[in-house]
């Protein structure tokens, strides 16, 4: 097994490095060559593994190698293969394969083309070993990792202005969340002296019965603290209010890389990293009603910022931000299983739309702006129908693979009774009429009405090579049928076991599984629920306003007034943190600068010193006066104040 784990994550790493510091050797056809077969062959020995968890065989926990030890604690690497990490590996490099290949269609002209492809395989390496890993120290470093490609990956075009921003933009606001997961991590090993997955566990107890001080004379609950330190990375990573503020300006990097972070790699991470972490999570319920809030509010405020945007790419971000806060609600309601559930068929889904979206782009001479589109199904009928199937899939449509998972949460929600869950409730069934709202308004502005187009755009316009509709066509597949196959394992079967604890006054699964009677029979108990009516009235909202009645979407806009500027403006986080946290941390440099820098430093230490030397040089400089009688009477004076002064002692 542990020769296997070994391949599966090594392999891409291998094919980056011959890309990246070969790629002039071997040449385009050579790097994508070798990045695709790195990925495949990942991505084969993973579903292996995965089908030999599901036939019985032990859960693999052990060490590969020791970098050091300090004060008896073990910093390894190590892998944990469980039926939670399997799952996520074969996710993880299904959807990168369907990127690679991707790639060689949509990157064919770009002189970076090996680079890029080095940078994508190194990310699924990255990835790879932070969902395999057994400990937590491993864990950061491909939680680290993960962030500097991606800001190589955003960045990618450098000499783009906007993208350079975007890339740093990323980077830092990952860093304040990392800044707080790296202190959960601390106060994990400050109060059980390990790293260890298992060994941390083992002392969950512990951790519930101690406190920690956080502020003189006040001792919190350090199940509380540290959980909330971990979700606090978690929301950089995964793009939670306020730390999201990264993830829509990524789309200024190439269109392979919006899929590959934001489907089921980079922002997926945190969704894991808490469902990994649930048996300290269960240890806290104000940990998790804060989860709980965080994500509600992500889940319906991010999805509004998705009607109002007339980039294509950034539409389908925004759906990419709420459908994480959807996630992250359901692991607010304990409901872990149903968010990897969530997680799984939101990867197939919104990997196909995102490279829908590319091959949209390619067909639009790299045009992003859906108002000078309309009328492309005739031109590109495969990318409309993929891009309708994950549509559908994303608004949960009943019958595809979202509808499933997404039901699933919602009902998961309702059963909840954690101080928060009225509010959640609320929140994510008001975000199933908007996520249908601004889904269709993207594939009815797109594909359907007038052609708004330039006359060279549409006389060249054409469906995208097979390398690009592939992947479309592979990723449309699971995005139907996945849901259908998995509901009952993954939610009421235990699929899981050990991987995933919890508490039993928090199982909201478990009730729901009472009730659960086949997956036909949980998608026509759908129909009694609000959500699939809620669905298909934002499908109908979007076809009367942007086919019907496109001028009274227009007149809607006018008069929505403030409302609208607000979430034209993504209501003002970017300003805020432009003037406030930025503009601060500028006036408090500038005042220390001036302050610390010139005036002590400069001013009083360096110049000071310099003065006060001058001033004595120029004082003692007076009394030499060349002549000898002077310095013999100022002999005498000293002699004389020296007898003084011995006679007084005496």
């Amino acid at each position: 097994m542990q020769q296997t784990l070994l391949i599966i994550v090594l392999a891409p790493l291998v094919a980056s490095i011959l890309a990246g510091l070969f790629g002039k050797l071997i040449g385009r056809v050579g790097a994508h060559t070798v990045t695709i077969l790195g990925v495949a062959v990942s991505f084969v020995l993973s579903v292996k593994v995965l089908l030999a968890l599901l036939g019985g065989a032990p859960v693999f926990d052990g060490a590969v190698y020791t970098w050091g030890v300090s004060d008896g604690v073990q910093m390894q690497v190590g892998f944990l293969i469980d039926r939670l990490s399997a799952l996520m590996m074969c996710v993880v490099t299904f959807v990168s394969l369907m990127v690679h290949v991707y790639t060689i269609g949509y990157m064919h002209d770009d002189p970076g083309y090996q680079r890029f492809f080095s940078y994508i395989s190194l990310f699924t390496f990255a990835m790879l070993m932070l969902v395999m890993s057994n400990n937590l120290l491993q864990l950061f470093f491909g939680w680290e990792a993960v962030g500097l490609v991606s800001y190589l990956l955003i960045g990618f075009w450098y000499t783009k202005p906007t993208a350079v921003f975007a890339n740093m933009k990323a980077f830092l606001v990952n860093r304040v969340g990392d800044f707080g997961f790296i202190l959960g991590i601390a106060g994990i090993l400050f109060l059980t002296g390990t790293l260890h997955y298992g060994e941390i566990f083992a002392q969950a107890d512990k951790i519930a019965s101690s406190t920690l001080t956080v502020l003189p004379g006040h001792a919190w609950s350090a199940a509380t603290v540290i959980c909330i330190c971990l979700f606090i990375g978690a929301m950089g990573k995964s793009a939670q209010v306020p730390l999201h503020v990264w993830l829509p300006d990524s789309m200024e990097g190439p269109t392979p890389i919006s899929a590959l972070i934001h489907a089921a790699t980079m922002v997926t991470a945190g969704i894991f990293m808490v469902a990994r972490m649930s048996p300290l999570f269960e240890l806290s319920q104000t940990a998790l009603s804060f989860v709980l809030i965080i994500g509600a509010t992500t889940a319906l405020f991010m999805g509004f910022l998705g009607i109002v945007n007339n980039d294509i790419k950034r539409v389908v971000a925004y759906s990419t931000l709420s459908q994480l806060g959807y996630m992250t609600v359901g692991l607010g309601v304990s409901a872990y299983a149903a968010s990897i559930f969530h997680l799984m068929t939101h990867a197939f889904f919104k990997a196909l739309l995102f490279l829908a979206a590319g091959s949209v782009i390619m067909a639009m001479h790299h045009e992003q702006d859906m108002r000078k589109m309309g009328g492309l199904r005739k031109y590109l009928p495969v990318t409309y129908w993929t891009c309708l199937i994950g549509s559908l899939a994303l608004i949960g449509f009943p019958g595809f693979s979202g509808f499933f998972s997404k039901d699933a949460l919602l009902e998961a929600v309702g059963e909840s009774h954690l101080p928060g869950a009225g509010y959640a409730y609320f929140c994510v069934l008001a975000g199933v009429f908007v996520t249908a709202f601004y889904s269709f308004r993207l594939v009815f502005m797109t594909f359907h009405g007038k052609e708004r187009m330039d006359h060279h755009t549409q006389e060249h316009l054409h469906e995208s090579p097979w390398v690009v509709t592939l992947p479309l066509i592979l990723l449309a597949i699971p995005s139907i049928f996945i849901g259908w196959l998995t509901i009952k394992p993954l939610l009421f079967d235990g699929f899981f076991g050990n991987a995933i604890h919890v508490a039993p006054e928090h199982d909201v699964l478990r009730h729901m599984g009472e009730e659960f009677h086949g997956s036909a029979q949980f998608m026509l108990h759908g129909f009694s629920g609000p959500a699939v009516w809620l669905a298909l009235a934002g499908v109908l909202a979007a076809w009367f306003l942007y086919l019907k009645r496109p001028e009274l979407a227009a007149q809607l806009r006018e008069r929505a007034g403030a409302l609208y500027t607000l979430l034209a403006n993504k209501y003002y986080f970017d300003e805020f943190n432009e003037k406030v946290i930025a503009g601060g941390s500028r006036a408090l440099g500038g005042a220390l600068w001036r302050i610390g820098d010139v005036a002590i430093i400069d001013g009083a230490a360096v110049n000071g010193s310099a003065n006060l030397v001058g001033w004595l040089a120029r004082t003692v400089r007076g009394i030499q006066s060349g002549y000898l009688y002077h310095y013999a009477f100022a002999m005498i004076i000293g002699l004389s104040a020296l007898l003084a002064w011995l006679l007084m002692r005496s």
